[in-house]
Formats: C-alpha cells, structure tokens, sequence
C-alpha cells in the first residue's frame, strides 16, 4: 500500500551536485548557488502537458546523493525521476556526472524499481555510455522535454511500457540497449516552455557569485539564472553547448515572454541579481534591445550579467544594456594568442581590437569579466604567458581562467580521442577547481604544466597591484579584502603540489 504521506507525481526532476567536490573551498562562501533553470523549465513543459511534477534539488540544501535519494523515498511516489545534468560554467555538465551517478545508486539502492532517465549535456553527448555505467534505465539524447513527456506517458498507461516509438530515447530490451531516432528540436519556446517552474524551487536558497555583487557584496540573495535563448550558433571546439541539440541551434523566447518572467520574479520573489544563462546573449539586435526597453519602461533596479563576444558588442547595444540594468558582461577572450584563437574557431579579432572592446564596455559603465583558457591545442608556454599578459593589460574587474578541457560532446574530446592523449578516469576530472582535475595536454605541454600555470595565472591576477587598485577605486575596501581572502584559499591538485613542480605525464 502507498503510504498516504507520499506525494504521487508522474515525474520528479533531480538536480545533482556537490559543490565541495566541484569548487572544493571555494564552494563554500565564493561561487553561486544556481537554481536548477533546465530542470525547472523542463518541468513547466511537463506539466503544461498535464502531468504533475516536483524537483529535488540537492546543490541547493547541500544534499549530499545518499539524502537526496532519502528524501525522494521519503517524500515522493514518482512514477519517473527525471535526473537533469547540467553545468552552470560553459559545458561543464561533466563535472555534476559523479553525484548524478551516485544519485541514480542510491535511489535504486532504497527501491530498485525506480525508473530514472538521465538527460542534458552529458548524457545526450555519450549515452549509449552513459546507459551502460550508470544505474539509470533510460538516457535522453537530444533536447529532453518531449523524450519526459512521453516517457512518463508511457509508464502510466502501459506495462510493460511502449518504448520503441519515444523520440530520443535509450532504453533496454531483452537486456540489450536501443535507441530511437532523434526527436525534432522545438520551435516554438514561448508557447512550450514559457518560464521555469519557480514555485517548485526553494527561491531562498540560491546566490550570486561574489563578484557579480561587488556593488552590494552583501546582498547575493535573491538571485536567479534564466534562459532567454537556447543553444548556439558558433563552433568553437572547446564547447559541448550543442551536444542536446545535434548541431548548432540558436533559438531565442521572445522578449514580451522574457518581461513576463522578469515581472513575477521580481514582483513575487523580490529578485534583483540575475544571470542570464544564455551561450550567447549578446546577439541578435531584436532580441537584446527588446528586452532592455521592456526592462527599462518598467524601471527595475536590476543587477544582470550576461555572455558576449568581443565581435557581438555594438555601440548600440551599451546604453541600452547599461540603462536596463546589466552590471557585468562576460566576454569570451580566451586566449592572447591569435593563432591559438583561430585553431579553436574564436573569431577573426585581434589584441587590440579585444583591448578595445573591453574599454568601450567599462566607459559605457558596465563592468567586464574576462574568460581565459590556458592549454588550447596550440598553446605553448609563451603562448600561455601571451594570454595572461593581455589579461593583466585589459584588467577587467574581474577574470576566469579555466584550462582547457575535453568535456564529451566538443570537438576537443574528438581530437583528444584521436591523438590518444589523456583523458580524467572519473567524471569529477573535468571540474576546473576540483582535486581531481585533469586538463588536456597539448602538443608540447602536459597536463600538469598547464594546470599549474593556470592555478600560477589566477594568483597572479587578483594579486597583481593594479587590479586591486582599480577593485578599491570601484567597489571600496571591503570589496578588495573579499578578493584577498579569496587568494588565501589554495586548491587542492592531484597533478603538483603547491610549490612544486608539475609532472609532466
């Protein structure tokens, strides 16, 4: 018998994660607390459909995947668990693999007849893999919302259910894996997915990153990720962003349903930080000025960041941006080399032209984040050097330096596959800050050398006199102590030791 205390729901969305295994301390007061956004937009389709639906997100109560699984058997009689793999930095779902894995075992561990489907970036770039690992009974290949919907429909109306017709579908039959043809992407976002389901998710728990509130740093709640766009339409070989979607694909809600969520989170939930998660917001004239004007008649005090590209900024756009409330751009740099630049499909820009994008954003009065990879395929150490130089020279109010990874999905998992070169043995390897982090090796340069003068890079930056004065100057004292108890904190890495030299395996 049920027991009466258990909520029946056709499907329950899981949002995996460990943030002290993926940011080790920096989890802890620094990085973001990101609402589950695909999760909870996934779940208005569901239940636009007519099916009831409930999320589970774990990163947010800093679950660990034992009590997530707990809670569900307490909570919840779902009819199917929906795990979502996500990841909040570009790509990096990968890195949410390990708690989503361990996740699935504990849920089965409490009740193997549990049916899980694991969906997102992960699972749709190697899901004939991903069904024979882990302890998941179905894997969605491309988008997800469709491959749910009919999934759970099946399971309610059918047993054993009736598979083989799903779209996007990885299944077992007989004990052997299948796979149905891809469902078409959707087309019409506005109608399909409106919003995310925010009155399922615990809207207190979420916080901005540090340096997205250097204006307020105290005020890092509420805070909101959203999606006005999905995908994108450039290839750099770095990224796995279009693994759900079989190709490139840049398709945008419309900027009256964007104004529309903007309204009930601000007027409801009293949001003022957001992020917009989008690839690429900076994009399409149409869609970057209609939202700013809808935002800027209504008068909202808002603190937004978003991703753009040095060849995406236009004069036209700033004021505007500037005027609605966008305090932060993101700009993909990557790297300071040009060569390095073009063999990954970065744009056709130079330094100078990078230096004076970064500048035309900041007199505009919007503050830049600068995006560095250290390890691309042609780097070397003076290319590498090249990179950290032109960051140091921009000086952006803030800057991310990544190593380069070949997440599953880009074309640099291809090339690391074809050149037999290293890859990590677990999933928690392709977090950026994790101790277990391995990064690609390039040509001349091992793993271990790259992560170590990425890890050398960043500590280089925030020490580095002239940004903490240009950080006092702007955001005051209390800002630039947060920045220096920021660099107190030292990961943790598998590849060196602090101090030491790196291997060169």
């Amino acid at each position: 018998m049920v027991s009466s205390s258990k909520q029946p729901v056709d499907v329950l969305f899981i949002n995996p994660g460990n943030r002290r295994a993926v940011y080790q301390k920096l989890g802890d007061d620094f990085s973001a607390i990101e609402p589950p956004s695909l999760a909870g937009l996934f779940a208005t389709y569901v239940r636009n459909k007519g099916l009831s639906v409930a999320i589970v997100d774990a990163p947010a109560y800093n679950l660990s995947p034992e009590e997530a699984a707990q809670q569900v058997a307490d909570q919840y009689e779902p009819v199917l668990i929906a795990m979502v793999v996500y990841g909040f930095q570009p790509s990096a779902s990968t890195q949410n693999m390990p708690a989503a894995g361990a996740t699935c075992r504990a849920l089965k561990a409490i009740n193997p007849n549990y049916k899980i489907l694991m969906t997102g970036t992960h699972p749709a770039a190697l899901p004939e893999r991903t069904m024979r690992e882990e302890a998941c009974d179905y894997v969605c290949d491309r988008e997800g919302p469709e491959t749910i919907l009919q999934t759970a429909q099946a399971l309610k109306t059918a047993h054993p259910p009736k598979l083989n017709d799903i779209p996007s579908l990885w299944y077992r039959f007989g004990g052997v894996i299948m796979n149905n043809p891809p469902a078409p992407l959707m087309d019409d976002l506005d109608a399909e997915m409106p919003s995310v389901a925010w009155d399922l998710l615990p809207m207190d728990k979420y916080r901005a990153h540090n340096w997205h509130c250097f204006e307020h740093i105290h005020q890092r709640q509420p805070y909101v990720s959203l999606h006005t766009s999905l995908g994108c339409p450039y290839k750099c070989s770095f990224c796995c962003i279009n693994a759900p979607f079989g190709k490139p694909s840049y398709r945008m809600w419309s900027p009256d349903t964007v104004i529309k969520e903007i309204d009930e989170l601000v007027n409801k939930y009293g949001v003022k930080n957001i992020k917009f998660v989008d690839e690429m917001f900076v994009l399409n004239k149409n869609h970057v000025i209609g939202i700013c004007d809808r935002i800027i008649e209504r008068g909202y005090d808002l603190n937004i960041w978003a991703y753009a590209r040095v060849d995406t900024v236009k004069d036209e756009f700033l004021d505007k941006l500037k005027r609605a409330g966008f305090r932060w751009l993101a700009l993909g740099i990557e790297s300071g080399s040009k060569h390095v630049r073009d063999g990954v499909e970065k744009g056709r820009f130079g330094r100078e032209e990078i230096l004076q994008v970064v500048r035309k954003i900041q007199d505009a009065g919007i503050n830049v984040i600068g995006n560095y990879i250290f390890g691309l395929p042609d780097d070397t150490f003076e290319s590498m050097q090249e990179t950290l130089d032109l960051a140091i020279e921009a000086n952006c109010e803030f800057a991310n330096f990544y190593c380069a990874m070949a997440y599953p999905g880009s074309k640099l998992y291809t090339l690391a596959l074809e050149k037999g070169w290293e890859l990590p043995d677990n999933w928690i390897g392709y977090s950026q800050h994790s101790f277990e982090t391995l990064p690609l090796r390039t040509d001349v340069l091992s793993a271990a050398e790259v992560l170590k003068f990425r890890d050398e890079a960043f500590m280089t930056y925030f020490k580095n006199p002239r940004y903490l004065a240009l950080v006092e100057k702007k955001f005051g004292p209390e800002v630039l102590r947060h920045i220096e108890q920021m660099t107190r904190i030292q990961l943790k890495r598998k590849l060196y030791s602090p101090g030491g030299e790196a291997l060169r395996s």
